[in-house]
């Protein structure tokens, strides 16, 4: 029976997640939006990747819970290295004061996406609770930040979620031109040197859209962390030569 567009179901800590089918569609007041409640402790966070779901609420507002259809995600070999972004690599590799870092700086990266502007926007998402539940996350390995470090100044980064080899992108800052991209490249560059065939990028924006970014049907995503979810996660560590997977003239 096709679901009220006015009814929400509400999860206790315990309760199962609805199917990402029963979520909101096209004409309902939030499209993509599921349910509302449970808890952010890592176990439940783990369960909601692996199915294709994740949260985003604001201040005051309870735990809200998301799948929308179309999802959109970067397939890392439809990644898009624009020319002004191939000078900004090949510059940054250059310089010995430049380096990627993963993991060094996980509250400091979480924070700063916290605090920057998005435009249309008058606050953030990533509230308290979330960098919290992001910091215990990373505590237990599934959470990673992607950091952009010049003459040891954290300048730009980005945090994302691992699951098995699937990885869910969150939110990036910069505090420099091109640092949050020079993050994007690297983790783009990492996935493709471990096999991981597509980032999550949750919501349709034109600047991923620029990049490379498109939207899939949420079945064939969800079929897709499906078949990924259970395989091993990599070793979350930049090596300088895993630029190669974006440079080479073929690349």
């Amino acid at each position: 029976m096709p679901k009220s567009p006015h009814t929400l179901p509400w999860l206790d800590a315990d309760d199962a997640f609805p199917l990402v089918e029963t979520a909101w569609g096209e004409g309902d007041p939030a499209p993509g939006l599921l349910a509302a409640g449970r808890t952010l402790d890592v176990a439940c966070l783990v369960q909601a990747y692996g199915l294709g779901i994740f949260p985003w609420f604001s201040a005051g507002q309870p735990i809200l819970w998301w799948s929308p259809d179309p999802r959109m995600v970067l397939r890392t070999q439809n990644f898009r290295l624009h020319r002004s972004l191939r000078k900004s690599i090949a510059n940054f590799r250059s310089a010995p004061i430049h380096e990627i870092r993963f993991d060094t700086a996980f509250a400091k990266v979480i924070s700063a996406c916290a605090n920057t502007p998005r435009a249309g926007q008058a606050g953030t998402w990533i509230v308290p609770d979330m960098v919290r539940a992001y910091i215990a996350l990373h505590q237990a390995g599934h959470a990673h930040s992607v950091e952009t470090w010049i003459n040891g100044e954290l300048v730009g980064g980005l945090y994302c979620v691992n699951i098995g080899g699937m990885v869910f992108g969150e939110s990036m800052f910069a505090h420099r031109t091109d640092a949050s991209k020079l993050a994007l490249a690297a983790l783009v560059a990492f996935c493709r040197a471990h096999g991981i065939a597509m980032i999550d990028c949750q919501q349709n924006t034109r600047h991923l859209a620029s990049l490379g970014a498109a939207e899939i049907p949420r079945e064939e995503f969800v079929a897709h962390v499906g078949d990924r979810k259970a395989l091993t996660s990599p070793q979350w560590e930049f090596e300088p030569l895993y630029w190669n997977q974006l440079m080479t003239p073929d690349a």
